[in-house]
């Protein structure tokens, strides 16, 4: 068998809405084992349990990604039960949109700790265990604004520009048996827009929102990279609508 036809152990940060719910069902469809991790422990108890009844093989537990020993624990946890962790997709995200002169200090601190250093820990965590086993995947989440900054969304951005420079330099470092991809989703179908507080901010993501793809299409991405063969490293995925300018 192939190595990428074999079961794998992969592990969701943010996986209890959205793009980390959609990848969670599809991959467990495609015959892996997924651990996954969010603050919302109803909604993933719930989606085990759709998994499960599906004939998919799934568990979760509660997962704060800004706190670098739950992160540990989360990534240990599944490695002592399973014996390996082969994929780590560092799902968790925030995006609290606002123009800078608005000042939400608080919001710029929140979509630092989720966004950047919710990945950090993720590799922090996962990336030993990888090198010790001298295989594995990591996955970064990042964003078509990781790629391009718009009005009210500096900060944001930022923290998507981050991800994809961390996750270059990871992949620069750890060559040769564990392979680094992001994916890179335009608007999509999610829950992201939820934590807009700010009112401009909100009205133009609400137009933007209109050609959003569904999150199912970032999950058929997040299947590809990992579908290749060990020797093969997609590096990045940009996932957008057909109709989006951007």
């Amino acid at each position: 068998m192939n190595q990428a036809d074999q079961q794998k152990i992969v592990l969701i940060t943010g996986a209890s809405s959205g793009i980390g719910e959609a990848t969670a069902r599809l991959l467990a469809a495609e015959g892996h084992h997924v651990v996954l991790g969010a603050r919302r422990t109803q909604r993933l108890e719930l989606l085990v349990a759709d998994i499960r009844n599906a004939g998919g093989s799934a568990e979760y537990r509660t997962l704060d990604v800004t706190d670098a020993d739950d992160v540990q624990t989360f990534v240990l946890a599944a490695h002592k039960k399973h014996g390996r962790v082969d994929v780590m997709i560092n799902n968790a995200g925030v995006m609290p949109l606002s123009r800078l002169d608005a000042l939400k200090l608080k919001e710029w601190d929140r979509m630092i700790d989720v966004n950047i250093r919710g990945v950090l820990y993720g590799i922090a965590a996962v990336l030993p265990l990888m090198q010790m086993a001298h295989a594995g995947q990591i996955i970064n989440l990042a964003s078509i604004g990781g790629h391009t900054v718009s009005p009210t969304a500096a900060v944001y951005c930022a923290t998507k520009f981050a991800v994809r420079a961390i996750s270059e330099g990871l992949r620069q470092e750890v060559g040769g048996d564990i392979r680094v991809s992001v994916i890179s989703p335009g608007v999509t179908t999610s829950e992201l827009a939820d934590s807009i507080s700010d009112d401009e901010s909100r009205a133009l993501m609400q137009e933007f929102r209109k050609v959003a793809i569904g999150a199912d299409a970032v999950a058929r991405a997040v299947s590809y990279a990992m579908a290749q063969p060990a020797d093969v490293d997609v590096s990045e995925i940009i996932v957008r609508p057909t109709a989006s300018p951007y």
